[in-house]
């Protein structure tokens, strides 16, 4: 008898409460608006201002006949003699070999450049499988002004209304080189993915 009567009381706690919900402390802050300010200066520069601070390297291309000068002095002053690329608008252009294993650099294509915090998102879809980003010790990656978005909402939201309910089986938030602090708090670049990654960001003709 004794177990119904408090089993009743915390019931009668549980109804009372949820007659009576305490307002939220922070309601702004329950994901109805962002957190940051809106991005005042141009999309490009807080992409490539953000992105240099990561360590990444950025370039900004007129045109894709700048694009294919620009990498292709990089790769002469690098001495790079394994070029992969997988993508189809590029393979033609600066592939010459098929082993992702042994190559000196990969180039890929991506899905959006994330303004504010010099994301690269990368999916199966743009880079032609799971590894071609992370597994090379240098990654250059190219892509468009109108693939620039302010947020990470923005990116997401890119995805969706771009693949509706056919995601990629890949999609991967790349900002600068891969780096950890495991090791006695000590920065490390290239531990987990490429030393390097460049930035080749081209004007699109409709931007």
């Amino acid at each position: 008898m004794k177990a119904n009567t408090s089993k009743e009381n915390i019931l009668k706690k549980i109804r009372k409460a949820l007659s009576n919900p305490v307002p939220l402390p922070f309601a702004l802050r329950e994901g109805t608006q962002s957190v940051f300010n809106p991005v005042q200066d141009e999309i490009a520069v807080v992409f490539a201002t953000a992105f240099s601070g990561l360590q990444g390297k950025f370039s900004y291309c007129i045109d894709e006949n700048e694009v294919v000068l620009q990498i292709n002095q990089l790769i002469a002053q690098k001495e790079w003699t394994k070029v992969f690329c997988s993508n189809e608008k590029w393979v033609d252009t600066f592939s010459n070999t098929i082993n992702l294993s042994s190559c000196d650099v990969a180039i890929t294509a991506c899905e959006c450049l994330i303004a504010r915090t010099g994301t690269i998102v990368l999916s199966a879809s743009e880079t032609n499988g799971r590894t071609a980003s992370v597994y090379a010790p240098v990654h250059i990656c190219i892509a468009y002004t109108n693939q620039l978005v302010p947020d990470v909402k923005d990116g997401l939201q890119f995805l969706k209304e771009k693949y509706q309910n056919q995601l990629p089986s890949f999609i991967s938030f790349a900002s600068g080189p891969s780096r950890t602090a495991d090791i006695e708090k000590t920065l490390v670049t290239g531990v987990h993915g490429p030393k390097e990654v460049f930035l080749f960001l081209i004007e699109a003709e409709n931007s």
